[in-house]
């Protein structure tokens, strides 16, 4: 962050830019990008802010590869700033799908087209499954490994098994620690 308190516009701009560069596969496989980009490079937020961003961003309708960095560009540097991240995001997305979609329907028989898409899903894999391995350990420290487990098995359960949308199940659990007071809270206001 600047002396300023605001992030560059331009460092906001190049960092989102990179992002819709480089998300292959659509909003979900973006996350990483975006925390690599306003986590570790930037130092814009830190770890638990940006697992706060992307579990409200989950609960919203809408695509998360929009909300995210709207609203990390508006926290970073104000109305501008959201601005330039939603454009800076999706601009390369945009020319690329017309780039993409043109040559695709010219060569779409040929066997390096159909790869391409099939190459990029095991790199996808690995950056979802770091992200996962970051969540599971920052979960294990707040909650401990048992409570930890039996929300993401109960989560689990609910979402691929019974069919409730994750957005409902974040938004119960925010509901959740809303209502019921923590045992930290308690002791603070002792």
């Amino acid at each position: 962050m600047t002396a300023s308190g605001k992030a560059p516009l331009s460092a906001l701009f190049w960092a989102f830019t990179r992002v819709g560069l480089l998300g292959f596969g659509g909003g979900p496989s973006m996350i990483p990008l975006v925390q690599q980009e306003v986590v570790k490079r930037h130092a814009w937020l830190s770890d638990e802010e940006f697992a706060d961003i992307l579990a409200i961003g989950n609960t919203l309708p809408g695509p998360i590869a929009t909300k995210m960095p709207g609203y990390i560009g508006y926290r970073v540097a104000g109305t501008l700033g959201c601005l330039v991240a939603v454009t800076a995001v999706i601009l390369p997305m945009i020319v690329a799908m017309i780039a993409l979609l043109t040559a695709f329907s010219r060569y779409r028989d040929m066997a390096w087209i159909r790869g391409m898409g099939q190459a990029v899903v095991p790199v996808v894999m690995v950056m979802m499954g770091q992200l996962t391995l970051d969540f599971w350990h920052k979960s294990r420290l707040a909650l401990g490994w048992i409570a930890s487990l039996a929300l993401a098995a109960t989560s689990g359960v609910l979402i691929y098994y019974i069919g409730i949308h994750p957005g409902l199940i974040i938004g119960a659990l925010l509901a959740t620690a809303l209502l019921c007071p923590t045992r930290r809270r308690k002791e603070a206001a002792q």
